[in-house]
């Protein structure tokens, strides 16, 4: 049997033409989105003022189960795709256990990170409906600096709200998105009507991504001819992500392999829906039966801890109502190194599916996180993203377990992106200066407190 190699690349040519759309082969359906002033149901045109029409369309479409890719986003995506699929060696020698460990490193480009794939669909779209300037919030950065390489390509304008935390913690990510010629702005600010409404109420905040969504709608809303495109969570985002899993599962096909366990880091879910999506089809139409692992930082738990119900996606609550495990729009994080994580609520698809009992969660403290960051740098050269770090955790915990039971099980995770920009987290981790916060009850309840009062919220 001839050695797997350390590294699998398709050709362009195999690379997936069209995206997948999860909810197509899901037997039970996430909640409708609902108007927060008549608590009924969006239709596509409600949608119409926030995002451009195409991606309002796959925002809301449960039924079409592959849409095409547009040829010049598919020109866009070979300038750096297909992604690798390698084969974690040295970690397996490390942890001495039978497992076979893959992961599918979407850290090969200038953003550094997965976001690129979504950045690149909405940014068209824009351009191709005619709009002329975007808005985004973004957290660590990575998708901030995906969305401004996007729209610098189609020659689009582009103001970002970085939450003020990461925004003080990576100036250099401000200096990436700066070459694109992006505005970015420390979140929550005084440039917009509810930033300076939640620094009135907390003036010593560090923000959250609900206060930069917050931010960045109020901003589309009131510019004429700007949108407004989000980097994770939204239905339109997992689906456009969906060519990790996709590419991911044609590598694995080509050396005879298939997932026991599918591991990825969870925020909003981006990542984690887009590397799952082909074997979650799988899982829902009896094909296979592999795991499916969320793994969240147990700083912000919406997941393992967070309760299942509509809530607003942003902390000023101008954006329409999702069902989805939350933590309450209210609830303001510690601020921990992985920004990209620091979300309060998770994808109404993710949630549902987790909610039905078709995935596990488990969350860590960062400290854990970042010792099994620093095992995987040594063993594997890469310099992973704290987010990333989260599914290596989870992967090296899986790898654990066989190690006790003598299975020899195969396990995929999600390397979303690299820490080259993260140097202040790791040398806080090195130095001992690193500490963890768990929310107690009495503090979760406080952002619980913040959740609609709602009839659908009562049953």
């Amino acid at each position: 049997m001839n050695k797997i190699p350390h590294r699998i690349y398709l050709t362009e040519d195999q690379m997936p033409r069209q995206w997948y759309n999860l909810r197509s082969d899901m037997k039970s359906q996430p909640d409708p989105l609902l108007n927060p002033g008549t608590l009924q149901p969006l239709a596509e045109e409600d949608l119409y003022p926030i995002f451009c029409q195409e991606l309002a369309h796959q925002e809301l479409d449960s039924v079409t189960p592959y849409v095409d890719i547009p040829e010049p986003i598919l020109d866009f995506y070979k300038m750096y795709r297909p992604s690798p699929l390698i084969r974690a060696y040295e970690l397996e020698k490390a942890l001495d256990t039978p497992a076979r460990i893959y992961y599918k490193f979407e850290g090969n480009n200038t953003s550094g990170s997965h976001k690129l794939n979504s950045a690149v669909a909405q940014a068209y779209y824009a351009k191709a409906q005619g709009i002329t300037k975007l808005t985004t919030e973004t957290g660590a950065g990575q998708w901030g600096t995906a969305l401004s390489e996007a729209c610098s390509f189609f020659g689009l304008d582009l103001d970002v709200f970085m939450v003020k935390v990461s925004y003080e913690q990576k100036p250099f990510r401000k200096a990436v998105m700066g070459v694109f010629d992006a505005n970015v702005t420390a979140s929550p600010s005084m440039e917009t009507e509810v930033g300076r409404k939640i620094l009135a109420e907390n003036p010593n905040t560090t923000g959250s991504l609900g206060c930069a969504i917050s931010e960045a709608v109020e901003r589309a809303v009131s510019t004429p001819n700007c949108r407004y495109v989000l980097g994770s969570v939204l239905n339109q985002v997992l689906l456009h992500q969906s060519i990790i899993g996709l590419e991911s599962q044609i590598a694995m096909e080509q050396i005879g392999e298939y997932p026991d366990v599918v591991v990825g880091c969870a925020g909003g879910g981006s990542n984690l829906g887009g590397l799952i999506a082909p074997f979650m089809r799988d899982k829902l139409t009896g094909k296979h039966s592999p795991r499916i692992v969320a793994v969240e930082p147990a700083s912000c738990p919406s997941l393992t801890r967070g309760r299942y119900a509509y809530d607003f996606c942003d902390t000023g609550k101008v954006t329409p109502m999702t069902r989805m495990y939350t933590l309450g729009s209210g609830f303001i994080p510690s601020a921990n190194h992985a920004g990209g994580l620091r979300y309060h609520g998770m994808s109404p698809i993710l949630s549902k599916l987790y909610h039905d009992g078709y995935m596990e969660a488990v969350s860590y403290k960062q400290t854990e996180v970042f010792e099994a960051a620093v095992l995987f740098a040594k063993r594997e050269t890469i310099l992973p993203a704290p987010e990333s770090a989260h599914a290596i955790k989870g992967a090296i915990d899986e790898a654990l377990k066989c190690r006790e039971s003598g299975e020899s099980k195969t396990i995929l995770f999600g390397l979303t992106g690299t820490g080259y920009f993260d140097m202040t987290a790791y040398e806080s981790y090195l130095s001992g200066k690193m500490s963890d916060h768990v929310p107690t009850d009495a503090e979760l309840q406080k952002g619980f407190d913040s959740l609609p009062d709602i009839p659908q919220n009562r049953l």
